[in-house]
């Protein structure tokens, strides 16, 4: 390795080198940063060269990190940690004045439901400030929220307890049968198997509410019969509503289209455990004054009881 020189070195290149591990593409850092692919290249050449070791060798189509890179990634997250923590630290946030632009990852339920009322509430207290949704599959989520791709997180994402991340716990959801009002299911003999043969609409594989009802189905050997398949939440509920097709979804949803005529719900026939909505964020980010107002912001905006949140 050649003398090290601090003065020379440039930080920015501590967030590509995070970007190139948990990407492990170019292509997919280079997204995430905002940069272009060469930009990329160029940095972790230098990189490369400062360290005198490849860091990333390519293993079909993934960019894996070598021994010296897996001994940079610790303190290479440390320093950028210490580093955003003391600029945060050093600013003062005024949410009347902010022009920040926050970026939360949620689904396209959590979208529909949760973004009217968090808006609502943003464009009262910071007029300037910008939001933009993300979706990000869940299992990129912990390093999406690690590196600061996006600020925050909301919806049923058990596996960041053990990412460095905390939850403020927003809502505790389970999954009803989702179907129009008047359906002859809502009259009709209820179990497993009545409810197995209804025609079903499907949505949102990826998300992790819908994954555990899957998984509990194939646990009792419950094969639904799925008759549509959709990509997007939103056309679902008029779907159920001018059909007899029904759709697995969560409570908080239903109690909101109640209100709106036309639909109704059964328990499921068997039992499923509920889960919890939560609020994420990393806790290198946790202290930042900013993300601090606008998780207030938001959990007074979703837990008022005029509209309830949720992220499926």
């Amino acid at each position: 390795m050649r003398n090290f020189n601090s003065s020379h070195f440039d930080l920015n290149l501590i967030k590509v080198f995070l970007a190139v591990w948990d990407m492990q593409s170019l292509t997919d850092a280079a997204e995430r940063l905002g940069l272009t692919q060469p930009a990329v290249s160029h940095s972790l050449r230098r990189l490369r060269d400062q360290f005198s070791d490849p860091l990333f060798q390519r293993v079909g189509n993934q960019m894996l990190p070598t021994a010296t890179a897996t001994r940079l990634r610790g303190p290479f997250e440390a320093a950028l940690s210490l580093l955003e923590q003391t600029v945060q630290d050093t600013h003062h946030f005024v949410p009347e004045t902010t022009s920040r632009r926050f970026r939360i990852a949620m689904t396209d339920t959590g979208e529909f439901f949760s973004m009217p009322r968090i808006l609502a509430a943003l464009e009262k207290a910071a007029p300037e400030a910008n939001i933009t949704s993300v979706r990000i599959d869940p299992s990129e989520i912990a390093s999406a929220l690690r590196s600061g791709h996006v600020d925050l997180a909301i919806g049923y994402l058990p596996g960041l307890d053990t990412a460095q991340c905390h939850g403020d716990l927003l809502l505790n959801d389970h999954l009803v049968c989702l179907m129009r009002e008047n359906h002859p299911a809502l009259t009709q003999d209820w179990s497993e198997e009545s409810f197995a043969c209804l025609p079903f609409v499907d949505v949102s594989h990826a998300a992790t509410g819908y994954q555990m009802a899957q998984d509990s189905f194939k646990r009792r050997g419950l094969h639904i019969n799925t008759k549509a398949r959709l990509d997007h939440f939103t056309v679902v509920p008029e779907v159920v509503r001018q059909t007899d097709f029904v759709a697995i979804f969560p409570h908080s949803i239903f109690l909101r289209l109640e209100g709106r005529g036309g639909f109704a719900a059964r328990d499921l026939p068997f039992e499923l455990p509920s889960y919890d909505i939560k609020l994420w964020v990393h806790s290198s980010f946790s202290e930042d004054p900013a993300l601090l107002w606008l998780r207030s912001l938001i959990q007074t905006a979703l837990t008022s009881p005029e509209i309830i949140p949720h992220d499926h």
